[in-house]
């Protein structure tokens, strides 16, 4: 019901997941990343447990495999698990239950992995690796792009409904969680069309976080 990927800027050490799905509200239930530290999606039949689970792991010092290796030994009912890691190295591990849904397969790159469950075909994954290697500029395009290739390769083996976007970079929150929850149209355009009007002022949100007094203007009425 689901395809995604994780993934790492080499250049910033930002990390990003990016996924959808036919179910209603996937991002909520599956995505999870943290600054420095990694991103996680854990999909199929889902256990929200993992995805932190996993963070805390790479956070005390485990690469993405040692994390999921330690996954799948803690996990409950992990052969009906698929879970995602990428590390502040770039080293990424999934593990995919032989009780993942459908056709599911999964696959790896040079920071980034990715996974999908009842998908249209089994080279969806590849394509979203690709789609993200291929790319450039900044990580929110990238896995934007990665999401585009996955949809052009097939992706899910019916509709998607739901998609989101996170992205972590240097503070303790998440710097974009872009979500669109339910649509009958295309939920990944719909995460692309809120990134184009997210991603110029990215910036000008981490700023008024941290000193609103050297924040840019906010563009509202009565604003100086």
């Amino acid at each position: 019901m689901t395809f995604s990927l994780v993934a790492r800027c080499a250049e910033t050490g930002m990390f990003g997941v990016a996924i959808s799905s036919s179910s209603p509200a996937v991002a909520a239930r599956c995505s999870y990343a943290r600054a420095g530290v990694g991103a996680v999606a854990s999909q199929n039949v889902t256990d929200p447990t993992l995805g932190p689970l996993a963070l805390d792991l790479m956070e005390e010092g485990l690469s993405a495999a040692d994390a999921i290796a330690e996954v799948q030994k803690r996990g409950r009912f992990i052969e009906y698990r698929q879970v995602l890691a990428v590390d502040a190295q770039g080293g990424t591990a999934i593990h995919s239950g032989p009780n993942s849904l459908g056709i599911w397969t999964q696959a790896q790159g040079t920071d980034v992995a990715s996974g999908g469950n009842l998908l249209a075909n089994d080279g969806v994954p590849n394509a979203i690796v690709e789609g993200f290697e291929t790319a450039t500029g900044h990580l929110g395009d990238r896995l934007i792009a990665a999401m585009r290739a996955g949809l052009a390769a097939g992706g899910e083996a019916g509709p998607v409904h739901s998609a989101g976007m996170m992205l972590v970079d240097r503070v303790p929150w998440p710097v974009a969680d872009l979500r669109c929850d339910w649509t009958e149209d295309c939920p990944v355009e719909a995460i692309a069309t809120a990134w184009a009007v997210y991603k110029p002022q990215l910036d000008a949100y981490i700023q008024r976080a941290l000193d609103p007094r050297e924040a840019p203007s906010y563009g509202v009425p009565g604003d100086d």
